[in-house]
């Protein structure tokens, strides 16, 4: 039986390295860094692949269902749900001083 989880992120493109974890504005969403461009869609080919790797699932799993051009996006998860959950709880908390401070 395939759950689905709605995750909020804001997406920071050109960023020094890739880097998923930590939250801003309100409501909370989850920060994700990409070292790629936000042209020609690059920049949401990145998130999603580093979204597959910090939830490890596949990148299909994943859909952009608002924000294709901007930099906040609700993104659908397909996937086990109690463990969608934890993992997106545990990114939401896992910020340093530094990403504060770049936010």
């Amino acid at each position: 039986m395939a759950h689905q989880l709605l995750i909020e992120i804001r997406v920071r493109p050109n960023a020094s390295h890739n880097k998923v974890g930590g939250t801003v504005g309100d409501p909370p969403r989850l920060v994700v860094a990409v070292q790629a461009p936000a042209v020609d869609g690059k920049a949401n080919q990145a998130v999603i692949k580093e979204l597959a790797k910090v939830f490890n699932i596949r990148a299909r799993d994943f859909t952009i269902v608002f924000g294709e051009l901007g930099r906040d996006k609700r993104i659908l998860v397909n996937g086990e749900i109690l463990t969608l959950q934890t993992r997106y709880e545990e990114l939401q908390q896992s910020t340093t001083l530094q990403q504060r401070l770049d936010l």
